[in-house]
């Protein structure tokens, strides 16, 4: 099957590709998931990420935000001992604050979805080069999360959670997710 190049390989980047980057969700918990890989994906490749994100999940209480939200500084320790996950006590407290910042929202789904105007953006890029690291969109979810309460939320991670959780779709027109994509888009 067609790819892009970006995913090469790996078979955990492989499966990623074909089954959750750019698909469209409205899942508050696939969205909110999501959000915080971002966040912990800040600096660093993001299959290292895809790597370590089942012990998130273990060590994150399955994403859920209510329970995420009262972590305490205790539990925030004994994570930063663990070699699952990536060990920066910034990161897991911006999760924690983060998770606080979501349950605040009256609609988080429509909040999210509101910088694309409800509607995932299909995008015709051609090559790997063409695809854009930020966009007016990015800058704007950026701003309304940080207005919100969220860190570790910049553009570029704004641009690259909207491109995984399908608000804007970023496969190449080569690939074979693209045709799928673009249609049910």
């Amino acid at each position: 099957m067609p790819r892009c190049a970006w995913c090469g390989t790996d078979p955990l980047y492989i499966d990623y590709h074909d089954r959750e980057w750019g698909v469209p969700t409205r899942d508050p918990q696939v969205l909110f998931e999501f959000l915080l890989l971002e966040a912990f994906q800040a600096g660093l490749s993001w299959i290292t990420v895809l790597r370590k994100r089942e012990r998130y999940r273990q060590v994150l209480f399955g994403f859920d935000a209510a329970r995420l939200a009262r972590m305490s500084d205790a539990e925030i320790d004994e994570r930063m001992q663990d070699p699952g996950i990536i060990r920066n006590r910034r990161k897991l407290e911006a999760a924690r604050s983060n998770a606080r910042a979501w349950l605040q929202l009256e609609d988080p789904v429509g909040f999210i979805w509101s910088f694309v105007d409800g509607q995932p953006r299909i995008n015709r890029f051609e090559r790997l080069d063409q695809v854009p690291a930020v966009s007016p969109e990015a800058h704007a979810m950026s701003k309304g999360l940080k207005k919100a309460g969220f860190s570790f939320v910049g553009p570029t991670i704004c641009y690259a959670y909207m491109q995984a959780c399908g608000l804007v779709m970023d496969h190449l027109t080569d690939c074979e997710r693209y045709a799928e994509l673009a249609r049910s888009g």
